[in-house]
């Protein structure tokens, strides 16, 4: 029997109307990807192991068919590399590729959707407007089920330095507090991104070298490091033009993604169930 068809696929069309651009559709689509393999995971647990259900990945297959104008404008590479991956991180890391933000991705990576995306949302709801009003130079988007933070990196690094100045200590602080007492529920990406000034190769080892001093700072503050990923992205996702000096200070950031653990998604799936 297949779980995915009669709950997604009429849902796809309506779904390509309302969300035009392509980062919208494929957060919505990982969603519905996620809602209905947690309903898959309950209905097998309830009926036994003989109940056959469509895979995730067969499931995302079939959606990038019906949904295709959506992703028409996702190279073959992307939308092939799409369907290899399935579903989770690997889905996360390819929509953030085809949408320009590895950060994002991480988040759309971790969706679990449904009453269950709901619980989590809510939390997140919560702690993005607490680090609205306790982060002064950072600008706070939810993003999916969990919450992108960016920092300019002339808040965070002197020129040409990956040595936290004191402004970073404090905001990173500040974002290590808001998280501290439910720290166990959440996972944090580190991006570090440059301008185009320089060579690439020099660009992606600042950038590497940022996200890992950021990353260890925010160990010392109580995140867990074993919680904390880190990667540099050099010169690869500007996020304006580097043809002028705003664009090349917006170019030069430091992205933490912040999402639900695999144990808080588990423990949402169950509350959601009760």
């Amino acid at each position: 029997m297949d779980l995915v068809l009669p709950q997604v696929g009429s849902r796809v069309s309506v779904l390509r109307q309302r969300t035009p651009d392509k980062y919208s559709y494929m957060v919505e689509l990982s969603t519905l990807l996620g809602d209905n393999a947690s309903r898959q995971k309950h209905r097998s647990a309830r009926r036994g192991p003989m109940m056959k259900t469509r895979s995730p990945a067969v499931a995302l297959v079939t959606l990038l068919s019906l949904g295709s104008a959506g992703c028409s404008s996702l190279s073959n590479t992307q939308r092939g590399a799409l369907i290899g991956a399935g579903a989770g991180g690997a889905v996360g890391a390819v929509v953030g590729n085809a949408a320009g933000s590895t950060a994002k991705g991480a988040i759309i990576g971790a969706v679990v959707g449904g009453a269950a995306g709901a619980i989590i949302g809510s939390r997140m709801n919560d702690r993005a407007e607490t680090l609205e009003r306790e982060l002064d130079n950072a600008t706070i988007e939810r993003v999916g089920e969990g919450i992108l933070v960016t920092f300019d990196s002339g808040i965070l690094f002197g020129f040409d330095s990956s040595a936290l100045q004191a402004a970073a200590r404090s905001n990173l602080s500040d974002l290590a507090r808001v998280l501290a007492a439910d720290s166990d529920d959440y996972e944090l990406l580190v991006a570090g991104h440059t301008d185009d000034s320089g060579s690439a190769s020099y660009n992606q080892g600042l950038s590497e070298r940022r996200a890992t001093a950021a990353s260890d700072y925010l160990a010392t503050q109580g995140i867990p490091g074993r919680q904390i990923s880190i990667q540099g992205l050099g010169e690869m996702e500007p996020v304006a033009s580097n043809e002028t000096s705003a664009g090349q200070d917006a170019n030069r950031r430091v992205e933490v993604a912040i999402y639900a653990s695999a144990e808080y998604r588990d423990e949402a799936i169950r509350q959601a169930r009760n």
